[in-house]
């Protein structure tokens, strides 16, 4: 399985009919939508803001910019300004819509992760753009020399953080040739508990200089706000603000409630680090689950999945799950690498963890 023209959503029906027909109670580990409760804070402040009948400001309010800029710097000391920020209808939006919105079309190159979420290709296409899978090496990238280079860090579907070493290097290389780099970082604090993974905002990475870079983050993953469509651009002042007016006019804007909520939900760390422990905690139970029938699991350290391979086709490994009433994503629809992987979401209690690894065991036995 190869396509990205499909959604995950239409990949897996097949699987989900073939898992409800197994007699076997569903456990969904398909997609990686969160399932734990948004913070009481953010909720309670999306009900004190109801009331707001104008229009917020395209970019975004100046209290969620700015509340922002300093959840950036505790993350990674970095030093950026509310005017170096966008907020985001979600982060897909902003990933479907900025080849577009940069005027990219037919002659122009795109590069995605080699293994990568269908957004990245799909947003090209809808410019007309070619686009080429390629890992984040300098090598490989210098042979093809895109307009746009997306990273994705902690990736997805593979759970894989690039080093600071490798950001690094692809800033320097990029700067050089007049590259734009956007990472799409939405993962970035589904870390273990401790020092967050390294960000393209990381002034280590860019030398304290957002020239050529974005960052892409959002509010989704870490703080359980998938509902609410909020997301942030930021980096490249002069880069943002060129994209700015088009997306005014394409009224691109998150609803002004919701980035107050924001505001709550970026200055409060105490439910992210609850959050990381407990993604550490499923993420460990699952490793054992897979570990101990056999299977390998690679990556997998950050993000809301694990990336792991029984050592045999994804199509095989997803319908033998699926007869254990267990839904997965099979790798392959992340890219051509990954047809002996699939995929799966830690969006899941303990308990069902804890059973997908005694239905494995069973089924071995």
């Amino acid at each position: 399985m190869s396509s990205r023209t499909w959604s995950v959503s239409e990949l897996l029906s097949g699987l989900r009919d073939r898992a409800e027909r197994s007699g076997r109670r569903l456990i969904d580990l398909g997609q990686g939508a969160p399932v734990d409760p948004t913070p009481e804070l953010v909720t309670a402040e999306l009900a004190a803001a109801a009331d707001w009948p104008g229009y917020p400001p395209a970019q975004g309010i100046e209290e969620v910019r700015t509340a922002y800029c300093r959840w950036a710097a505790r993350r990674w000391g970095t030093h950026l300004s509310a005017t170096d920020v966008v907020t985001t209808v979600g982060s897909k939006e902003f990933i479907a819509t900025l080849p577009w919105l940069m005027g990219l079309s037919r002659s122009d190159l795109v590069a995605i992760p080699e293994l990568a979420y269908p957004t990245y290709a799909a947003g090209a296409h809808l410019a007309g753009c070619r686009v080429v899978a390629t890992p984040p090496d300098i090598g490989a990238l210098d042979a093809i020399r895109p307009r746009l280079l997306w990273l994705n860090t902690p990736g997805n579907p593979t759970g894989e953080s690039l080093t600071a070493v490798q950001l690094t290097e692809i800033v320097a290389w990029a700067r050089e040739r007049g590259i734009t780099v956007v990472s799409d970082e939405c993962y970035i604090e589904l870390t273990p508990p401790g020092p967050p993974a390294t960000s393209i905002l990381s002034p280590e990475v860019n030398g304290g200089r957002f020239d050529n870079l974005v960052a892409v983050h959002s509010l989704s993953k870490r703080s359980n706000m998938a509902g609410y469509r909020i997301g942030f651009a930021s980096g490249d002042p002069k880069f943002l603000a060129q994209l700015q007016q088009s997306r005014r006019d394409a009224g691109l804007i998150a609803a002004g409630p919701i980035q107050r909520a924001a505001v709550k939900a970026l200055a409060d760390d105490d439910h992210v680090f609850r959050l990381q422990q407990q993604y550490a905690e499923r993420r460990a139970v699952l490793r054992t689950g897979l570990t101990a029938v056999g299977w390998q699991v690679q990556h997998s350290e950050a993000g809301l999945f694990i990336w792991a391979t029984a050592g045999e086709s994804d199509a095989k490994t997803s319908a033998r799950l699926a007869d254990l009433g267990i839904l997965v994503a099979p790798g392959g629809f992340y890219g051509s690498t990954g047809d002996q992987h699939v995929r799966l979401s830690l969006t899941a209690s303990l308990t069902d963890l804890v059973e997908v690894g005694a239905r494995l065991l069973a089924a071995e036995q």
